[in-house]
């Protein structure tokens, strides 16, 4: 049986998964998207990537796979300029809205979809894709009509599809948007189990609190922040001025802590 996780293993030693250095993107000239992006990620880092809608960072994960053409700068993975518009094998997005990325009759298809066309044998598809169903916990589902699925349903397929390709680095937009609290349980117990480099955009920060290591903050297309969870969201001055706020559990946990100073 195919192992999903033996590229990520092999890659534990602490490499730089992804460099961006001086990265610029507009649509036009006028109108700036990102500006002068430098990032550094490790190999096998969990990082949160957060901040106001329109922040950049559906835009930032697209200029990182290759999508999106940067105006200026570069992006490195593992050391590799990536050419825009080009197959890189070695990442992989989830976009926010599974219905984006299921298009096949059923899950088997969807997730066999991206195997065909790297023109991989029979046998090997079979594997990836048995693989990928069992480590997403899909199993059952793999010969269901994917958009009669649910919420937490597709959105596992979705992963399942991405992690059957192999990446090194995996992409997540949102990933518990509209997901009720059950299936976002079992998302959250499933990126804490992956071994893949992880770049998570999201909303829910008390998702990024329970997943991720470092978070990145982004405003108006430029860095503003990048350290802990614990540092960055719980600055209730830096989240204010950046359009977010502080999340209720590190606003629990500070005023846990000031009254304890006080007695």
């Amino acid at each position: 049986m195919t192992n999903l996780v033996t590229t990520a293993e092999q890659l534990s030693i602490k490499t730089q998964a992804i460099s961006l250095n001086s990265l610029c993107f507009s649509y036009e000239p006028e109108r700036a998207i990102l500006t002068d992006i430098n990032l550094e990620i490790t190999s096998g880092e969990s990082v949160g990537l957060i901040g106001a809608n329109g922040a950049g960072k559906t835009s930032l994960f697209l200029a990182i796979c290759g999508i999106l053409k940067p105006t200026y700068g570069e992006v490195r993975l593992f050391d590799r300029p990536i050419e825009t518009g080009e197959f890189n094998p070695e990442i992989g997005l989830v976009f926010q809205n599974p219905d984006d990325q299921l298009f096949c009759p059923t899950v088997r298809d969807d997730i066999a979809f991206g195997l065909e066309n790297i023109e991989l044998s029979p046998e090997e598809v079979e594997a990836r894709l048995n693989a990928a169903l069992s480590l997403t916990g899909v199993t059952h589902l793999a010969n269901r009509i994917s958009h009669q699925l649910s919420g937490g349903e597709k959105c596992m397929v979705a992963i399942a599809a991405v992690l059957a390709m192999l990446p090194q680095i995996v992409l997540y937009d949102e990933p518990s948007a509209n997901l009720d609290l059950r299936a976002r349980r079992r998302l959250i117990k499933f990126l804490n189990s992956s071994r893949e480099t992880t770049v998570i955009s999201s909303h829910d920060l008390e998702l990024i609190i329970e997943v991720c290591d470092r978070v990145v903050m982004l405003n108006q297309g430029r860095i503003v922040a990048d350290g802990t969870p614990q540092e960055i969201m719980s600055n209730p001055s830096l989240m204010e001025v950046n359009g977010l706020e502080v999340p209720h559990s590190l606003t629990h946990n500070h005023q846990g802590n000031s009254k304890s100073s006080e007695d």
